[in-house]
């Protein structure tokens, strides 16, 4: 069979064609009734994304995340579809502490220890987070220079993560004070 899934899509009568002397005709008749069903699901997910295409060229809100580095149609139009209102969350912080990018604390006697991520919140939207850091971190060529030096300092995974945090934090941002993407903008400190 050729490789990839439009190969294999091609190449599927003519394997049928290959095997059906050897196998008998109702299993044959099953893999081919699975096959379309593959491609109704298919057309289906071509429809769905074509949808999602269309809501995002018409909201503003999903297109500034769109510009930030790592994230593609999926992941700018999950956080405005599970967050809601930006403005419940305080601050990035707690937008990625809500999505469980931020790691567990076990302490006693003031020392103490950092764990892996909560895992709590939005699956979901923690993953499609994380891969689009893992994209930026792997693929990318400029990726954020604080990122590659804690990679080679901790576990590639440890600076997925991170990244993946400051993803969630860039996003809540720009979600609450209505602004664009800008990749080099300082935050200035809140004087009380």
């Amino acid at each position: 069979m050729p490789l990839g899934r439009a190969g294999l899509a091609k190449g599927l009568d003519a394997a049928f064609e290959r095997i059906a002397e050897r196998l008998p005709g109702v299993l044959i008749d099953t893999f081919r009734e699975q096959s379309s069903r593959i491609a109704a699901l298919d057309d289906q997910i071509n429809e769905i994304e074509r949808r999602l295409q269309a809501w995002h060229r018409n909201d503003a809100s999903s297109r500034r995340i769109a510009e930030i580095p790592g994230v593609g149609l999926l992941t700018a139009t999950a956080p405005i579809a599970s967050i809601g209102d930006p403005k419940a969350f305080k601050s990035g912080r707690e937008l990625a502490a809500w999505l469980g990018l931020v790691p567990r604390q076990s302490g006693t006697g003031g020392r103490l220890r950092l764990l892996g991520i909560s895992k709590h919140g939005d699956t979901y939207l923690r993953t499609l987070l994380i891969h689009g850091a893992r994209s930026v971190l792997t693929h990318s060529k400029n990726p954020p220079l604080w990122a590659t030096k804690l990679a080679q300092r901790r576990p590639q995974n440890v600076a997925i993560v991170a990244l993946a945090n400051k993803m969630a934090r860039t996003i809540w941002a720009l979600l609450a004070h209505e602004r664009n993407y800008q990749w080099d903008f300082v935050s200035k400190p809140t004087v009380p």
